[in-house]
């Protein structure tokens, strides 16, 4: 029997549990059981799960608590809620917070069986790309952050002095700029990097809600307890209100209270990221001095993406092969026209808008080929975007033939509402050229979409 068999929990009473164990064990899971909240808690800490199926109201941690923390520790884990009644409304939270599957009065086994083997074929999926990255990291010794540019190569020589010490960092930038990757990196290159990294983002939470995940509800798990041995990752540290500012400077006094061993703290490295001047929040009466002082003993600025623009060839090729990676695509890289149109943009929402750019270009391009000027979204084409009735297509130093004529050819095709004789006699070519090139530039989804418009409402 293999050692390395994914990790499926149970969260509830061990009533109904023996037919949850053979489905989690039919599907290849090594099972495992927590009889409330506290226990669950632990297991999620100390081991990776891949697959939990909890009741909705299990002892001490209901449901929604359980899906959060399984979330948190594992985005990519699947997790499963059952129920004696539950009711639409709360059917739909829990799918909107990440549950694979909500069932409500019986036990559905075909169906919870069926879920199941969808995830252990994502665990094992995700199992072989952790291993993967880690012999690239291991083969290539890549950086935490991608860039060469003298502003972010001092950010990672940052890193690489304060990781392997116990200092507090405050991290400052933009929204979108990476503060969270430094973080991270920050983690990984310290002594803890074995041990939990909890992330706490205050912003999305209001003033109870941030106390109770950081100091503890009902239910007695609190950030500081996860993070035990760890790194806790504040991020928006500024969101926070008055009354939990004084609460965290009392627990970063105590380096996170004292834990359930008797005689012993918890051992607790804060992190925490702000995009907000602090210091003018400070003399605004809205910010802590003390906390500032605290936090920014160690401050690393993140550059926006528009001071490291040297960086964004690096940037778009890593993105485009995480993008080829998760949506099983196969596009060869960008065009040295549409790079160009890249850089020149202003990137308001940085490192993190740029990779959802790319994303999205890669999820709309078809077949193996370069992703060019036509490819690109309207807000980066700027105003020299070619118009819906007609007009020369953008040209840009560095484009080549190809992607000059691909583009050519498929707004004539647009002008022409996708009539091919028509196109072909404007273009100056022979109707079975344009059919030609049509397949050589994988043109023929636009032609349809513009030959067959969707039809009109009915009145």
């Amino acid at each position: 029997m293999r050692k390395d068999l994914p990790t499926g929990l149970i969260v509830g009473p061990a009533r109904g549990r023996t037919p949850l164990v053979a489905l989690l064990r039919h599907a290849g899971f090594a099972a495992r059981h927590a009889g409330d909240g506290a226990a669950a808690a632990r297991a999620l800490r100390d081991a990776r799960v891949d697959c939990v199926i909890t009741r909705l109201s299990a002892p001490r941690l209901d449901g929604f608590q359980v899906l959060a923390l399984a979330r948190e520790r594992n985005p990519a884990a699947t997790v499963v809620v059952l129920g004696e009644r539950i009711d639409a409304e709360i059917e739909a939270a829990l799918y909107a917070q990440g549950a694979d599957d909500v069932q409500s009065g019986p036990l559905r086994v075909e169906r919870v069986a069926a879920v199941l083997r969808r995830a252990f074929e994502r665990a094992e999926l995700e199992r072989r790309a952790s291993g993967l990255e880690e012999r690239l990291d291991r083969r290539y010794r890549t950086d935490p952050l991608t860039g060469a540019s003298p502003a972010i190569q001092r950010v990672v020589d940052q890193i690489r002095h304060v990781a392997p010490t116990r200092a507090m960092v405050l991290i400052e930038g933009e929204r979108g700029a990476g503060k969270s990757r430094v973080a991270r990196a920050i983690h990984h290159g310290s002594p803890r990097r074995e041990a939990p990294f909890v992330r706490v983002s205050l912003g999305a939470l209001s003033g109870d809600q941030a106390e109770a995940e950081l100091f503890g509800d009902s239910a007695g798990v609190r950030a500081f307890e996860r993070a035990d041995r760890g790194t806790l990752f504040l991020d928006e540290i500024d969101r926070a209100s008055a009354a939990l500012q004084a609460r965290l400077l009392g627990e970063i006094h105590g380096r996170g209270g004292r834990s359930d061993e008797p005689g012993r703290r918890l051992d607790v490295r804060i992190l925490a990221a702000t995009d907000q001047d602090l210091h003018a929040m400070v003399k605004a009466n809205r910010f802590h001095p003390d906390l500032l002082f605290r936090l920014g003993a160690v401050r690393i600025a993140v550059p926006p993406l528009r001071d490291r623009r040297e960086d964004l060839p690096l940037l778009v090729e890593r993105f485009v092969q995480e993008a080829n990676r998760a949506h099983a695509r196969r596009i060869g890289g960008i065009t040295q026209g549409a790079l160009e149109r890249l850089t020149a943009y202003g990137w308001p929402g940085n490192v993190a808008e740029l990779k959802g750019r790319i994303e999205t270009m890669v999820l709309a391009a078809h077949g193996r080929r370069r992703l060019d000027l036509s490819d690109l979204p309207d807000a980066l084409r700027g105003a020299d975007r070619v118009s819906a009735r007609g007009g020369a297509p953008p040209l840009a130093a560095g484009m080549t033939v190809e992607e000059a004529e691909r583009h050519l050819i498929a707004d004539t095709l647009r002008h022409t509402g996708g009539h091919k004789p028509r196109a072909a006699a404007m273009l100056g070519i022979g109707l079975r050229t344009l059919y030609r090139k049509i397949r050589q530039y994988r043109l023929e989804p636009a032609a349809k979409a513009a030959a067959n418009p969707p039809p009109l409402p009915r009145r």
